[in-house]
């Protein structure tokens, strides 16, 4: 039997406008954020480690819907700096996505280097850390890869933990299986750092009509 409705084509009746009120485990991630003590861990002729700054802002967008399903969302844009370095050291855009009638996680990511990936997982409404991963392969979470990225870094999995601190604050960490070229052993990429708010979301645009 299928976990999903014989009617795929009729949205829910009296959605609530308000995306801030109905992000579940998202809402605590909703807002400007800032993080000094990056810590990066990646690929190279030997493993390199980089600390890093950086700025993530998360935005809730209007109620989305798939026929029956609802999702409630935040829009999001990375920018990850060194710290005695002015350019951009990372940049990702993308979107986290809840849907309270399942528990259902979704976070999307793209990133300038041609690389975009979709990653979920399961999540109470008051959950205090959460889990999403993607596989190299899937057609529900999945990740692609530019034509040289796949030749040369292949990435085969995708994991990000966050956790929401006591505090306000909230850390993730970020571990991606790479298959180096010319690498016998697979290299686990890793990313963590800890977020502090320095603003405010504003609230999405249909919930102030």
């Amino acid at each position: 039997m299928s976990e999903f409705p014989q009617d795929i084509f009729t949205e829910p009746e009296d959605i609530d406008p308000d995306t801030l009120a109905n992000l579940g485990p998202l809402r605590a991630l909703a807002g400007v954020w800032e993080g000094t003590k990056g810590l990066d861990l990646n690929p190279g002729p030997g493993p390199k480690r980089q600390d890093y700054i950086e700025r993530i802002e998360l935005q809730p967008i209007d109620p989305q819907t798939n026929g029956p399903q609802l999702f409630y969302g935040l829009a999001y844009v990375i920018r990850i700096v060194k710290p005695d370095a002015p350019e951009m050291y990372h940049h990702q855009v993308g979107h986290w996505l809840w849907e309270p009638a399942t528990g259902q996680l979704i976070q999307t990511l793209s990133i300038p280097r041609g690389q975009t990936a979709l990653a979920i997982g399961q999540a109470s409404a008051d959950a205090k850390a959460f889990e999403v991963g993607a596989e190299r392969g899937s057609t529900v979470n999945g990740i692609s890869s530019n034509p040289f990225l796949e030749y040369a870094y292949r990435t085969d999995s995708y994991r990000l933990s966050v956790t929401i601190e006591p505090d306000g604050r909230w850390s993730y960490l970020s571990e991606t299986v790479l298959a180096i070229r010319g690498q016998d052993a697979p290299f686990l990429h890793v990313d963590r750092n800890t977020l502090t708010k320095i603003a405010e979301p504003t609230p999405n645009p249909l919930s102030l009509v």
